[in-house]
């Protein structure tokens, strides 16, 4: 965008731009600035303690500047005198390596070097709860299998529709909305672009969710398992490579109808799930989702070993169709920039070592998991998936080692918090022991 900023403004009518990035832990944090200080933002940054959010800072370091990326633009459809903007991370003049934007942008220029683009959809699920969290907002949604529930999908027509006309408004092209397998949990899709354009509307498709649904009195949440006896909440990504306008995961005499550098990119990523469920499933709470039990609909419709398929739900990786696959292993908590990061670092391991996924597993992953023949199960907890991630070497060199290194310190010190939580369980089983 050439045009500056206030420009815009004036001719959209916006009185104030939330410059905002997406901290590790996928938190958003911003600041409003009225539209006649915009351009002085966009050249030198809003500035930030980065200490003060999920970022491995010190409170004695100087500040962190977030230099919005004009081309980023997103008008609020529900309060149009507001303009978002994603931004980048800098301090001293250098870009912040831990930054999650940044480190999305950098995987994303090694792959144009190569001369390739990713494109990749995410299926974001999530629940509508009562304002305290403590319970599906619909109270009558109570069916067993209650997965494209017509009528609990219309009770909650209001807030879907307004979310969905907002994706349309934003040129964002949704086409379909439904109510998933759980009750209370719905999900919304819209087309796939460019990997770092889908990461930045992923972040607002978030925050847009949680405001609106707080309009309609609701309280909207992407936690991978809020629910112990429901289906958790997953956030499928769909992926592809591009040369220009051709598909180069396409091609009709591959099997499935993927070319070969589909499948070596596809075997990066069977060759380092595990070591990246750090990032795609990165709280204490995925693991209840990844590790559940059957659920009041009968299926979890998460993975637990890592395996492939074609068009079967049961499995980590499912080629639905030819030129794509869908990546299953990601929850409603991972960060959209680090999610997207986790496919590129493995994808291009896979293309560079010439890595191939082996072959698929075309049976029911949850009826038949003795049919597996030497599949490396998922980790089982945080802390396995944390120690999984610090010694990957490839997940070091292609995320960067100062990346690494202040995501796991911060991750390792919400599971001693985690640890250090007295629960009813061990009350209940260790009292009187």
């Amino acid at each position: 965008m050439s045009t500056l900023l206030s420009e815009v403004a004036a001719e959209r009518g916006i009185k104030n731009f939330l410059v905002s990035y997406t901290d590790l832990f996928g938190h958003m944090r911003a600041k409003l600035v009225p539209a006649r200080a915009i351009d002085k933002m966009a050249r030198d940054g809003a500035g930030f303690a980065g200490f003060a959010t999920w970022l491995d800072m010190t409170p004695a370091m100087p500040d962190m500047f977030a230099v919005p990326d004009p081309d980023s633009l997103i008008q609020l459809p529900w309060k149009r005198e507001v303009g978002w903007l994603a931004a980048d991370l800098y301090m001293e003049g250098k870009p912040v390596d831990q930054g999650p934007r940044n480190v999305l942008k950098r995987l994303i220029a090694e792959l144009k070097e190569l001369g390739y683009e990713m494109r990749a959809g995410v299926e974001c699920e999530f629940f509508l709860l009562a304002p305290d969290g403590s319970c599906i907002a619909d109270g009558a949604d109570k069916q067993t299998k209650s997965c494209y529930d017509q009528q609990a999908l219309m009770r909650r027509y209001e807030v879907i529709t307004e979310i969905s006309e907002a994706m349309d408004e934003l040129g964002w092209k949704p086409y379909q909305s439904d109510h998933e397998d759980a009750n209370g949990q719905f999900e919304m899709n819209w087309e796939y672009d460019e990997a770092l354009k889908t990461a930045d509307r992923h972040s607002f498709f978030k925050y847009m969710v949680k405001s609106l649904a707080e309009k309609h009195g609701m309280r909207a949440t992407f936690m991978p398992k809020p629910f112990l006896n429901l289906t958790g909440s997953g956030c499928h990504s769909h992926v592809s490579l591009w040369r220009g306008e051709d598909n180069a995961f396409e091609d009709k005499d591959g099997e499935l109808g993927v070319s070969e550098l589909g499948y070596r990119f596809l075997g990066g990523l069977m060759e380092h799930a595990d070591a990246l469920c750090a990032l795609t499933n990165p709280t204490v709470n995925s693991y209840k989702r990844l590790s559940a039990p059957r659920t009041t609909s009968g299926a979890t419709w998460a993975p637990n070993s890592i395996t492939y398929t074609g068009n079967n739900r049961t499995h980590m990786i499912r080629i639905p169709e030819g030129g794509r696959f869908e990546f299953r292993l990601a929850d409603g908590a991972t960060n959209p920039y680090l999610l997207q990061a986790s496919v590129l670092v493995a994808g291009l391991d896979g293309m560079k070592s010439n890595r191939h996924p082996g072959e698929r597993s075309d049976f029911d992953m949850y009826a038949e998991p003795h049919k597996v023949n030497g599949a490396k199960k998922l980790p089982q907890n945080l802390l396995d998936a944390l120690r999984l991630f610090e010694s990957s070497k490839i997940v070091k060199e292609g995320l960067g080692e100062s990346f690494v290194s202040s995501y796991a310190k911060l991750k390792h010190q919400e599971w001693q918090d985690y640890t250090r939580h007295l629960s009813d369980w061990e009350r209940d089983h260790t009292l009187d022991c």
